[in-house]
């Protein structure tokens, strides 16, 4: 039984009414190797991590950027800049779209043969989107290792000084995530007291703070079941559904492609293998994908779909608004 599913149905919502629209960003997932082994991470990312897309893979995505006019490529992971192809695709893929954001966990910079990542990202104006848990020390070890939070203020300097969120073109994003079982704070007043205290202490800049609230999946469900806590933390999740966040669900205008070239319609159903289907129930991949044939097409959800519906709602962009498409959907009886 589909639980969000039957939330939709409370608040009168038609399940129809999750469709897609016009694709406008393409999310790939370069694999699950990882120079760091976080206990929230979604795709189980490690340094053993042996999903790793390969240069076919790369080379149809390539060629599907360049038959489609898709706005922005979003490069994730793992950590993407640890696949061996990751700056043969960068190189290929920038002329082809408007942006290209990397989700880079920061302290790759510093494993062997990387050093030379801030420059690379100011050549083809990359906009980066770095993971930082939060402005302290002690909570950024706690999630992400010893040692991390270190390395990632000297990632952040680097970026400073190549231009990052101080030129025009070079944006500087932050990601962060709860730290335990709760939802994101405000996502407006934790970018002022992040600004606050990386300026005063640490003399960084950087251009937006992006919350994201954790999903119950992979690592972190595991963590939460250990501790006694999934089953309270899914309740949270449940009443605190925001049907005005379903007009921006990323889901919508985005489509999500697997290591093995597979299509998703998240990054979240990618860990969970929910592959997307076409009209004769056949798997769909970035080879021989037509996007006009997923505009209207339904989103497959599932209990994890409340982590995006949640409260200020979620997204791989941060929080959701959405209240004029959701009236305008709920006047058209969406």
């Amino acid at each position: 039984m589909n639980a969000f599913l039957n939330t939709l149905e409370k608040h009168a919502i038609k399940k129809e009414t999750l469709r897609r629209y016009k694709l406008t960003t393409l999310q790939v997932n370069l694999g699950n190797l990882c120079n760091q082994s976080c206990r929230h991470c979604h795709v189980e990312a490690s340094p053993l991590g042996g999903n790793v897309m390969q240069l076919k893979t790369i080379d149809d995505t390539i060629k599907f950027l360049a038959s489609n006019k898709i706005k922005t490529l979003d490069i994730t992971g793992g950590a993407p800049e640890m696949n061996p192809y990751f700056d043969y695709f960068v190189k290929s893929a920038r002329a082809l779209v408007d942006e290209l954001i990397v989700r880079s966990n920061l302290t790759v910079f510093f494993e062997p043969g990387k050093e030379y990542l801030p420059e690379f990202f100011k050549d083809y104006k990359v906009h980066l989107i770095g993971s930082l848990p939060c402005y302290t020390e002690k909570n950024v070890d706690s999630q992400r290792g010893s040692g991390v939070f270190e390395k990632s203020i000297k990632a952040l300097r680097l970026l400073n000084d190549a231009g990052f969120s101080k030129n025009t073109g070079l944006m500087l994003d932050l990601v962060c995530n709860p730290l335990g079982a709760y939802l994101p704070a405000s996502q407006s007043e934790l970018e002022n007291d992040y600004k606050k205290n990386l300026s005063k202490y640490y003399d960084i800049e950087f251009n937006r703070l992006i919350t994201i609230t954790n999903v119950a999946i992979k690592k972190f469900k595991k963590q939460l079941e250990e501790n006694n806590e999934y089953e309270k933390y899914s309740d949270l999740l449940e009443k605190n559904f925001n049907p005005e966040t379903l007009p921006e669900l990323m889901c919508r205008l985005s489509l999500s492609v697997g290591f093995n070239g597979y299509l998703y319609d998240c990054d979240f159903n990618v860990a969970l293998g929910l592959l997307l289907k076409g009209t004769k129930e056949e798997n769909l991949t970035i080879e021989s994908l037509n996007p006009l044939e997923l505009e209207g097409k339904e989103i497959t959800t599932g209990e994890h779909c409340f982590a995006c519906t949640a409260g200020y709602g979620s997204s791989c962009r941060g929080v959701l608004t959405g209240h004029k498409l959701y009236r305008k959907l709920k006047k058209q009886g969406g």
